[in-house]
């Protein structure tokens, strides 16, 4: 059983998020869970990135993530589930490994959309998460 679950979703592979949303809402009803939704956008940080965008275009994207992120979650996620957004900024491997170590996740579910040779040369955000996790992931295909 488990008390806390992550679903990390990309918006932009919504068949890997469909499936991966699958198998988290019947987990998270079985055992009673609190779900976390994360999605993670590309960080605007670097003052190098910035400079490409206008002032307060990276607050305005993050708010329109959030916005999709919140209409996904409502959409998808029946009531009775404990269920909690979050939109972050920056890597992804490394923010759903810190949303989990903060929210004391006990389980990951996470979709994977790479290929074997992007995996080989690049290494996923799922492969990232499994091999750093401190808890059990799930990973979907």
């Amino acid at each position: 059983m488990y008390k806390n679950i992550l679903l990390p979703v990309d918006m932009e592979h919504s068949a890997e998020s469909a499936k991966a949303l699958k198998i988290t809402l019947e987990e998270a009803q079985r055992s009673k869970a609190n779900l976390t939704v994360i999605t993670v956008a590309p960080g605007f940080g670097s003052p190098l990135v910035a400079s490409f965008f206008e002032a307060g275009a990276a607050k305005e994207a993050l708010k329109e993530v959030a916005r999709q992120l919140r209409q996904y979650v409502d959409s998808n996620v029946p009531e009775g589930i404990e269920v909690n957004a979050v939109v972050a900024e920056g890597n992804p491997a490394e923010r759903i490994l810190k949303q989990a170590k903060t929210d004391k996740i006990d389980l990951i579910v996470i979709g994977s959309h790479n290929t074997q040779i992007e995996n080989l040369l690049l290494g996923s955000c799922a492969a990232k998460v499994v091999r750093h996790s401190q808890c059990t992931v799930t990973v979907v295909k």
